[in-house]
């Protein structure tokens, strides 16, 4: 059972941000470093990415681990109440996922995808995001 009120759970839940996280900020700094620029969130494109880099052709995807079902640690667990609504949810998170990135690349995208738990070590997501980048 929730130990809140529907209206507190929608207050809650309303305040998880998509845009301009931490994760997304960290990776959008480095990005800037290696001397890139791009756009952010291009709503003509599968799934709106959080980078784009058009002149590239590539786009970075920057995901949650528990939204996004990361096989680590943060991503594994699932909330102890409701726990056939949120399988569901995450299910469908990771379907739309999956259909998004084939979309992208259908259309001549690369894809990197980067997750919230990598963003601890900042060196190693520059190696990642430089590697990408220069190819």
């Amino acid at each position: 059972m929730d130990n809140l009120s529907q209206a507190q759970r929608s207050l809650t839940m309303a305040r998880i941000r998509s845009r301009d996280t931490e994760p997304e900020m960290i990776v959008r700094r480095l990005i800037h470093h290696l001397g890139f620029r791009y756009r952010l969130h291009d709503l003509s494109l599968p799934g709106r990415p959080d980078i784009v880099l058009h002149r590239l052709k590539k786009v970075v995807l920057v995901n949650g681990c528990f939204w996004h079902r990361h096989r680590c640690k943060f991503g594994r667990p699932l909330p102890a109440t409701n726990r056939t609504y949120w399988r569901a949810k995450l299910q469908r998170n990771a379907d739309r996922d999956r259909l998004n990135r084939r979309r992208l690349r259908r259309q001549g995208w690369e894809v990197l995808v980067l997750w919230e738990c990598w963003t601890r070590r900042p060196d190693v997501v520059a190696k990642r995001l430089h590697q990408f980048l220069q190819t």
